[in-house]
This record gives C-alpha cells, sequence and structure tokens, in this order.
C-alpha cells in the first residue's frame, strides 16, 4: 500500500510520491537496517524492486510525447 496520499504536502517534481515512497521502502528495508548496508547497494540488490520499476516507468512517461494526452503513469 503507497504511503503517498494526496492532502500531503508533496514535492513539485514528477513522480515525486514514487519517489518517496521508494526512499521509504529503502530506508525501512531490512538490507540497511540489519544489515548496515547503504540504500543505493540495497537498491543493487533487488530490494523494492516493484517501486523501483515504477519509478522508472513514471520518468519515462515524462519523455513519452503520448503521455501528454493520457497522463503519468504512477500515482
Amino acid at each position: 500500500m503507497p504511503k503517498y496520499y494526496e492532502e500531503k504536502e508533496t514535492d513539485w517534481r514528477a513522480c515525486a510520491g514514487v519517489r518517496e515512497d521508494l526512499s521509504t521502502c529503502l530506508l525501512e528495508s531490512a538490507c540497511v537496517i540489519q544489515e548496515g548496508k547503504s540504500p543505493r547497494l540495497c537498491l543493487k540488490e533487488g530490494h523494492c524492486k516493484a517501486l523501483q520499476v515504477l519509478f522508472f516507468e513514471c520518468k519515462r512517461s515524462i519523455l513519452d510525447n503520448r503521455a501528454r494526452f493520457r497522463g503519468r503513469k504512477g500515482y
């Protein structure tokens, strides 16, 4: 369940909600907390993969000309 809600004060950048959820997921993962690894290393190991793919799709939809009519992917 995403932790991003419309009522919160959000960043004005594109895909801000997905970015926030991805960072929260990484910081709360067992890889960072228990093993003490950096979030970047945990991301490379495959933690929070669904949010990583969603963030990539959201950023890619910014460059897609069809997204002007369909809207950005993500939430």
